[in-house]
């Protein structure tokens, strides 16, 4: 039977049929999956805004008129002015990750268990404090404010 409310207890089954814990050990690997998953979601987060801030930037250097750095190889393929370019590709398939990353953690927050709801929050904090909340550089993109992409 599936809980609807929060409960405390290592009795978990988690995204899948075969994820179930019995045991304190088994709960604990899943209490570190979760975190380490969730702070692999605030990496591929930082990687996809910075992939963005980067394409973004290296459009508008090309439109001041200042000196190409883009390799031959992309120019070749994807013509300057193309709506389809190799950015945009990629920029979509990391999304697309980040979106499934994103998916799979409110899933496992549904499994309505406080451990793995606290695993998954601190696991999300710490990404944020080591990927996102550098002081060095300012990442500023305008994006969709939901949670999930």
């Amino acid at each position: 039977m599936m809980h609807m409310t929060f409960y405390w207890g290592r009795n978990v089954n988690l995204l899948f049929d075969s994820w179930k814990t019995d045991s304190w050990f088994s709960y604990s690997l899943t209490l570190i999956a979760c975190l380490l998953f969730s702070v692999f979601y605030q990496y591929m987060e930082d990687r996809r805004l910075r992939f963005k801030l980067l394409s973004s930037s290296a459009l508008r250097s090309n439109a001041d008129g200042a000196v190409d750095t883009t390799p031959l190889l992309y120019t070749k393929i994807f013509p300057r002015g193309s709506r389809w370019n190799l950015g945009r590709f990629a920029g979509s398939a990391l999304f697309g990750i980040n979106s499934a990353l994103g998916y799979f953690l409110m899933l496992a927050i549904m499994s309505f268990n406080a451990g793995v709801f606290i695993a998954i929050v601190v696991g999300l904090a710490v990404g944020y404090l080591l990927f996102r909340s550098g002081d060095d550089e300012q990442v500023v993109v305008v994006d969709n404010p939901c949670a999930c992409a």
